[in-house]
């Protein structure tokens, strides 16, 4: 399977209960008739991440699964798509907008409780690394480092598809990595425990220093499977 994830913010002048409304439900409803979809879920940002006039790198993730690439690709005439295109405006900064195809692994099985929340890291490899010594590393090494924290639920990381590399092209970032949790409480409890500290000590390994991310509710518009 391949997973288009889709980062966004919202449009100037829209609040944010605003924006997650619309995409929750109108856009929602617009994107679960994309033909060959066969799993989608929004992350909308927590509340939290607004206060004292804060804002998050991204307002809301959108994945969007298929079972190949070519399903992806068929979709590019099709009305459904165009009717996608068209809402955006309506709510989300177009512009600014960022997409990537992964390729997903999945780190550590777990559940993904209604009540919990998802941590959403923005991978960017390190400079001298290539995308393949990066991806292993990241897949091999770190993987079952933060896979040992014991209040991360479920772990799962997206590679940027090596395709999007072709003729020097450089996506937005090399991959995302998911991580989910019962709450923030137990969020930031995983990073009193000594395996958080031995994932945050292996990571100028292989990324660079600042990975955005943001803390997002799960809310699933089409049911099926990721992998």
């Amino acid at each position: 399977m391949v997973k288009v994830v889709a980062s966004f913010k919202r449009k100037d002048g829209f609040s944010v209960e605003d924006f997650q409304s619309h995409w929750g439900t109108i856009h929602g409803a617009l994107a679960a008739k994309l033909p060959g979809l066969r799993r989608y879920v929004q992350n909308h940002v927590i509340a939290g991440a607004y206060k004292n006039g804060r804002e998050p790198v991204y307002d809301g993730v959108a994945e969007v699964w298929f079972d190949n690439l070519g399903d992806l690709k068929n979709l590019r005439n099709s009305k459904e798509l165009a009717a996608v295109r068209a809402d955006e405006p309506n709510f989300m900064d177009v512009k600014g907008m960022v997409e990537i195809i992964t390729d997903d692994y999945l780190i550590k099985e777990g559940p993904t409780p209604v009540s919990g929340v998802k941590n959403i890291e923005f991978v960017t490899r390190r400079k001298d690394l290539s995308v393949s010594a990066f991806q292993s590393h990241w897949r091999n090494v770190h993987g079952p480092l933060g896979g040992a924290i014991p209040v991360v639920l479920r772990y799962v990381q997206s590679h940027t598809r090596a395709s999007l590399y072709n003729e020097g092209r450089k996506p937005a970032w090399d991959g995302v990595a998911l991580t989910w949790f019962e709450g923030t409480n137990k969020m930031r409890e995983s990073a009193t425990t000594p395996e958080y500290v031995a994932t945050r000590e292996d990571e100028p390994n292989f990324v660079n220093d600042e990975l955005p991310f943001l803390i997002a509710k799960e809310k699933v518009i089409v049911e099926g499977p990721a992998f």
